[in-house]
């Protein structure tokens, strides 16, 4: 006869519930979405969806299936590269007190695990791009790859060069970009370069106020980096004017689009309080409001400015 305590979930006297493989496999999904910051995918997305909704201003225009394709190629692209950066970063982020609690460095995931679904969404990014072909539009899959890895290049440009904030920012340049040739092919791309030049400023601007939290670590890393190479100070300055650049590009684009007027023109007065008031909460010797700035505030830019771009779109209809 089986004594009661080789059963399993039986612990001192009490027999608990043995966690089903579901349970166990929504921890895991659970695991991998904070790996790789899921929620931060409202960074990116609200910019290609704001060029997608300019695009759709022409004939034949919106469409839910191409709606439907810009969103899943974001998920997967993002995710995947954003588990391909946990991965190759795994060991400094052992190394740093700020990082070592993530999921790799702690053990919560394996790099086995990781590599799978970096691979699986590196397939569904793929795969997603075919529901642009019913539009005769095959250019999204003809890029779909030299795309990928561009974006997956970022995370080793850390060392070898301090211009990787600016490589990723070039990334999520990509977004509006992609979204408009998924939509009209690579035809009229004045206005989605513009805008994707406005986020490749405001993202390297932010990632580099991030990185002001290593300066020190990487420095004995020997990791490249603007705060790691100018110092905190000077390299608070240089996201400030990534920044004004990126307001810059803003006005153009509303000088350009013909569908943008003066309610789009009041959201950029907005965004520029807004990234005052980032670069307000950040300062050389104190930087314990860094996430504040990072996370909270630029997640209000990207919705926000998307939002006020669908508003002039109908209020213009």
């Amino acid at each position: 006869m089986l004594r009661a305590s080789c059963w399993p979930g039986y612990h001192d006297g009490v027999i608990s519930p043995t966690p089903s493989r579901a349970g166990a496999m929504l921890q895991y999904v659970r695991s991998l979405l904070e790996l790789i910051r899921f929620s931060h995918t409202v960074f990116a997305l609200p910019f290609a969806l704001t060029s997608a909704a300019l695009a759709w201003r022409q004939p034949p225009g919106f469409q839910w299936l191409q709606l439907l394709g810009i969103v899943l190629c974001m998920v997967f692209a993002r995710s995947a590269a954003m588990a391909f950066n946990r991965l190759v970063d795994r060991r400094f982020d052992a190394a740093n007190p700020r990082t070592a609690g993530r999921h790799l460095p702690a053990g919560k995931l394996t790099p086995g695990i990781v590599w799978i679904f970096t691979v699986l969404c590196a397939a569904g990014f793929v795969s997603a791009t075919l529901l642009f072909l019913p539009f005769d539009n095959p250019w999204p899959l003809y890029l779909s790859v030299p795309l990928f890895l561009f974006v997956c290049a970022y995370s080793l440009t850390k060392r070898f060069t301090p211009l990787s904030h600016f490589w990723l920012g070039a990334s999520l340049f990509l977004a509006p970009v992609a979204a408009w040739i998924a939509i009209r092919g690579p035809n009229e791309l004045l206005v989605p370069v513009i805008l994707g030049g406005a986020v490749l400023f405001w993202v390297a601007g932010f990632d580099i106020l991030y990185a002001c939290q290593d300066a020190d670590f990487d420095r004995v890393m020997r990791l490249q980096s603007v705060p790691a190479n100018l110092g905190v100070a000077r390299a608070l300055r240089v996201a400030l004017a990534c920044h004004v650049v990126m307001v810059g590009l803003l006005v153009v684009l509303g000088l350009v689009c013909r569908d943008l007027g003066w309610i789009y023109f009041v959201g950029i007065a907005c965004v520029t309080a807004l990234l005052a008031y980032e670069h307000w909460l950040v300062r050389p010797d104190d930087l314990s409001r860094v996430n504040q700035a990072f996370f909270k505030v630029n997640g209000v830019i990207s919705v926000g400015l998307f939002v006020i771009v669908l508003v002039q779109l109908a209020v213009n209809q």
